[in-house]
């Protein structure tokens, strides 16, 4: 488990299992889960709904509503889900919220296709995913954050998310602490 508290962004293209991974791995972190779809303003969701992709411009109030809530959560921890897709857009969350991490979900575009493919009730169509993979900028080396591959069981992914941050959150406080004696 991670030492201290941190507010972790799952990120990822549509499909991915952000909505399925997001709320398990809040549960082993034992902190809350937001969804991110659900800080989405209803003309966010018309427009995905009718099969058009979100431009910046749709996308800045959104983020916001996701920073604002990482921010509160500053020190108590949680996790949400969010695409993430752009370095700008997790600039414009890590701005809000400087502690948060990124755990992006990644793997094979087949797979991820037929998630979607056979998901029920989203307003994300699979049509759109061609966009989503146009858009993505995985994380770069300055990025505090992991990625993930996506294949296996819910529970196989959450625990490598967990695993993952748990490296990242003891190297991290290693390079805080300096070099190490020899």
């Amino acid at each position: 488990m991670m030492r201290t508290p941190h507010v972790v962004v799952v990120m990822g293209v549509a499909g991915t299992g952000k909505t399925t991974i997001g709320p398990l791995l809040a549960a082993r972190l034992g902190v809350p889960y937001a969804e991110g779809d659900d800080f989405h303003p209803q003309a966010n969701i018309d427009k995905m709904s009718a099969g058009v992709p979100l431009d910046d411009e749709d996308r800045w109030p959104w983020l916001d509503a996701i920073g604002a809530w990482a921010h509160e959560r500053a020190g108590l921890g949680g996790v949400v889900s969010s695409s993430a897709l752009k370095r700008s857009y997790r600039d414009r969350l890590r701005a809000a919220a400087p502690g948060i991490a990124f755990v992006h979900l990644t793997g094979d575009r087949k797979l991820i296709e037929d998630r979607m493919a056979h998901r029920r009730g989203h307003f994300m169509p699979t049509a759109l995913l061609d966009s989503q993979f146009a858009t993505l900028q995985p994380l770069e080396a300055d990025e505090r954050g992991v990625a993930v591959d996506v294949s296996g069981s819910p529970e196989e992914i959450t625990a490598r998310a967990e695993a993952a941050l748990d490296a990242l959150d003891s190297s991290t406080q290693s390079d805080e602490a300096g070099p190490s004696p020899r």
